[in-house]
């Protein structure tokens, strides 16, 4: 494994994360369907034993559930791992979810964050979603998150699924440690703007999606079609003529993974960690082969000829 430091303050970080919103089992972020929680601590494991220290969760994977499993199994490696969670989404006694980045909303949720983690301290504390609902400018967010740093309940402190406006509101309170943005072949959006900016401030990035939720575990077709309740069956890019798209695009990205003798998910996550601003991107687990199967792009070099070539593929 590799490691590479979060930001200009932060710790070292496996450039390849854990990510558990699967492991969440049935319930919202977890489309999946119920998982099984012996097999979500195998996978936990497994990637322990293959050098990943960078483990990402969240408050409303699962409705907590997510949380309290990956607190059970690193139950014992605690001081050998960075545990990263998020606030930001809660739900009410009805499961309905809402947006609150409030000053108080975020102090509560860490206290249930620690308890359902079976710590003292979180690592990396991030805000899931800007709450564009006006509840709180994300100076109010920030100033929480300050609060629970100098209390010695978080670490290091990050946002997910900030623009650059957002970034440098939250900077006016204090430095921010680390950006979740979704990011990978299919979705290169962030590379315009975000990433620039992350780099130049000593921001670092932790990528979600690398994989853009199975479009580039190579495994789709024509006629793949999604159970009702997944949300990739009325998402564009996984139905209908975004299908059909996608599909042709990842034929030709096959034949670059096949230049290289690696898989396409291995392309993926090694275009990712191409980019200089990249700390880490996060690869999604719900059994120990979808993590230990990406592990040798940590070790694959994509030169510029070839960055540009996947460019162009996934502009087509």
């Amino acid at each position: 494994m590799k490691y590479r430091k979060l930001g200009k303050n932060g710790p070292e970080i496996s450039v390849i994360g854990f990510g558990s919103w699967a492991i969440g089992g049935a319930g919202w972020a977890s489309a999946w369907g119920n998982q099984n929680d012996g097999l979500s601590a195998e996978s936990v494991r497994a990637a322990l034993d293959n050098g990943i220290n960078f483990y990402d969760t969240a408050a409303v994977y699962g409705l907590g559930h997510s949380e309290e499993v990956i607190g059970k199994a690193l139950k014992g490696d605690r001081d050998k791992v960075v545990l990263a969670t998020k606030c930001g989404l809660v739900w009410d006694a009805n499961h309905a979810i809402s947006k609150n980045g409030t000053y108080d909303s975020i102090l509560r949720e860490a206290e249930a964050s620690l308890r359902r983690l079976g710590t003292d301290y979180i690592d990396l504390y991030q805000m899931h979603w800007p709450d564009t609902d006006a509840n709180a400018p994300a100076e109010e967010t920030m100033r929480a998150m300050e609060k629970l740093v100098q209390d010695g309940k978080v670490r290091y402190v990050g946002v997910s699924n900030y623009n650059v406006p957002l970034l440098e509101a939250s900077l006016s309170v204090r430095h921010v440690d680390s950006l979740q943005p979704p990011y990978s072949i299919l979705r290169p959006a962030v590379e315009k703007e975000i990433l620039p900016f992350c780099h130049e401030h000593g921001i670092g990035v932790v990528a979600y999606s690398p994989l853009t939720s199975g479009l580039l575990s190579g495994n789709y077709t024509y006629e793949t079609t999604f159970p009702e309740g997944d949300w990739r069956s009325r998402n564009a890019a996984h139905t209908g003529e975004g299908l059909r798209k996608n599909v042709d695009r990842v034929e030709k990205l096959k034949g670059i993974a096949d230049r290289y003798r690696i898989t396409l998910p291995q392309l993926a996550v090694a275009y990712d960690l191409a980019h200089p601003a990249l700390t880490s991107a996060i690869v999604g687990v719900r059994k120990p082969s979808h993590i230990l199967g990406v592990l040798p792009a940590v070790d694959v070099a994509l030169d510029e000829s070839t960055l540009a070539e996947i460019r162009r593929i996934a502009a087509e």
